[in-house]
């Protein structure tokens, strides 16, 4: 038996993506058609989704569905849970997310608390659906999403980082709780990456690293670890981060944030 059949055989032949069009997102779709899933796509733009969905499709022989959906929306992320009832999802990946940049009371509220509804919320309301059909069926697995930038407080993206702050210690805490349940869960912690997250935070990233390959190193840390560094840059800013302390990290942050926002 191959390794990519031991993994579908620990989980079940069908995963859900959120995020699924763009990024990170995007690359565990990729990841998770190599290794033989039949797929859920969700997200916002359905005609990338569709094209995506066609391609993975002819190249890997299997079954897709795709949802279009805008989980800041209550009501979407309800949608979502009803359309793939009567799968058998047994993995998840909720890469669906934004961030956001600037002086906290300068910015638009309205868009700070939608993403607190995509970050936290949708991610918390999604995550209790699957983990209690995971427990029925005695297995399963899911990916959440903190950040380097979730370790601490950081100026200029004050919310976003304690969104993923949120769920930095969320998926620490019910980790533990879903373990007997043979339930593995894993938070991935990536520093900067080249996708659309930069343009829509305005951001400019100058060193940041390429999607691919997280998803293949993250899923394979999937049941090891409770919380995955992918790639080289991730790990050095976070290793080297975590030996300051909580203040000299968000000293050093702040910095870099402000260089990335064009803050002097």
């Amino acid at each position: 038996m191959s390794n990519n059949e031991k993994f579908r055989n620990k989980y079940g032949r069908w995963a859900l993506v959120t995020g699924a069009s763009d990024g990170i997102g995007k690359d565990f779709v990729c990841e998770l058609a190599r290794r033989g899933f039949n797929l859920v796509l969700v997200a916002r733009r359905k005609s990338i989704l569709e094209e995506i969905g066609s391609k993975l499709r002819k190249e890997n022989s299997i079954e897709i569905q795709v949802i279009e959906a805008d989980l800041s929306d209550s009501n979407d992320t309800k949608k979502v849970i009803l359309n793939t009832k009567n799968l058998d999802i047994g993995l998840i990946v909720l890469a669906a997310g934004f961030g956001t940049s600037g002086e906290f009371i300068s910015i638009s509220i309205e868009n700070e608390l939608n993403m607190i509804d995509l970050n936290c919320r949708a991610v918390v309301e999604l995550t209790h659906s699957f983990a209690n059909k995971f427990k029925q069926n005695k297995k399963g697995g899911i990916v959440l999403f903190g950040s380097i930038l979730g370790f601490q407080g950081v100026a200029r993206t004050a919310n976003y980082a304690a969104t993923k702050a949120f769920v930095q210690s969320f998926a620490e805490g019910i980790r533990s709780e879903l373990k007997p349940f043979n339930v593995n869960l894993v938070s991935v912690a990536p520093g900067p990456v080249n996708s659309g997250f930069a343009g829509r935070a305005n951001m400019q990233m100058g060193s940041a690293q390429s999607p691919e390959g997280i998803a293949n190193e993250t899923l394979n840390a999937l049941g090891k670890k409770t919380t995955v560094r992918p790639g080289f840059l991730s790990k050095l800013l976070g290793y080297s981060l975590s030996t300051l302390p909580r203040f000299g990290r968000s000293i050093i942050l702040n910095k870099i944030m402000s260089e990335m926002t064009g803050k002097k």
